[in-house]
């Protein structure tokens, strides 16, 4: 049976570190079932591979949906017991300045496009 924890937000995507953590393969090991390509950013899905998020370019790192994670641990892996967990980052000091100049950005912009009007 395949057992899957998810954070409640549910859109958190896992690095590599944390792919490399749940399946307990190697880094190694984890680029080589990774599907990517020389020739295009976002190739096609392949259901042998482990299938990144689409990204917009090469410097983005991979993250993965936990649901392809499991997915390619089941399918693909034969693995029958699986705990995805991906734990959240308590907010730090900065994170929270940058919500709040992103608040005042947006309550500036809806004040300009107002005046527009």
């Amino acid at each position: 049976m395949l057992r899957s924890f998810y954070p409640v937000g549910g859109d958190e995507f896992m690095t590599i570190e944390q792919v490399q953590q749940t399946l307990r393969r190697s880094r190694a090991s984890i680029y080589r079932y990774v599907n990517t390509s020389h020739e295009t950013i976002n190739p096609p899905f392949d259901p042998q591979r482990l299938n990144p998020e689409h990204r917009q370019s090469r410097r983005q790192p991979l993250l993965f949906h936990p649901n392809e994670v499991a997915r390619f641990a089941r399918d693909v892996m034969g693995m029958t017991t699986l705990q995805v967990e991906l734990k959240t980052i308590p907010p730090n000091p900065t994170d929270d300045l940058l919500q709040e100049i992103l608040g005042e950005l947006k309550h500036i912009r809806e004040i300009l496009e107002r005046l527009e009007k």
